[in-house]
């Protein structure tokens, strides 16, 4: 067996063709705290749409125009959608255990995204081309410039600072989301904790008990991995 043909069983294995769009979903998922993830996403989407729009028009479009300021303020408030829901579905997670049941490594790749976009929001911040970023790039000089990385990050070199913000870290982003929603395929969510004296959650649909299992533990639907 060659390399492709071992690649291909395993992605066979792993990702199987009936389950890339699972119909049943454990109960469990229909709780609100499951939301915040694809509210997330939805606003990353949104984020990068209206981030393509105000790059290829340039500052003084989104300066002087009054459709450049709708977008501008559209890419505005995604940003602070995106950092919202990111934000609740990091403590939802934190408090849900996220890492438990070999899931520490989608655990961490969140808390990376996390991170990343931090900086993404501010060489964003420092690229708005107006007083507001020129002052939190004066100020940020000089925590930086202490800190020693002042020689590689210069925030008052707009062309390096707004290449890192619409091509370097939102492609970095892009990459961090994506093997996140694939190990989220492959591992699953978290079963919330169970209560003591209360069974666990089962499937939507009236899943009934498989044999070996305990009473009320059900079976996984679709789309689910232990």
């Amino acid at each position: 067996m060659n390399l492709t043909e071992r690649l291909q069983k395993r992605l066979t294995e792993a990702l199987p063709y009936e389950e890339l769009l699972p119909a049943e979903q454990p109960v469990y998922v229909h709780s609100y705290v499951y939301l915040f993830g694809i509210a997330t996403l939805a606003s990353f989407i949104l984020l990068v749409s209206t981030g393509v729009v105000l790059a290829g028009f340039g500052p003084q479009w989104w300066h002087s125009s009054t459709v450049g300021h709708f977008f501008n303020s559209l890419h505005y408030w995604s940003a602070q959608a995106f950092f919202f829901f990111m934000v609740l579905h990091l403590w939802t997670t934190f408090f849900q255990g996220g890492w438990r049941d070999g899931r520490g490594v989608t655990w961490a790749s969140g808390v990376t995204i996390f991170l990343v976009s931090v900086l993404t929001a501010f060489t964003g911040y420092v690229s708005q081309q107006n007083f507001d970023g020129q002052w939190i790039a004066i100020q940020a000089k000089d925590a930086l410039n202490s800190s020693g990385f002042g020689a590689f990050f210069d925030v008052l070199n707009f062309r390096q600072m707004y290449g890192y913000h619409v091509l370097i870290l939102p492609v970095g982003v892009a990459s961090i989301i994506g093997l996140h929603l694939l190990l989220v395929r492959l591992r699953g969510v978290v079963r919330p904790y169970e209560l003591a004296g209360r069974p666990s959650p089962i499937a939507v649909g009236g899943a009934k008990d498989e044999p070996g299992t305990a009473p009320g533990e059900g079976r996984i639907a679709k789309g689910e991995m232990p």
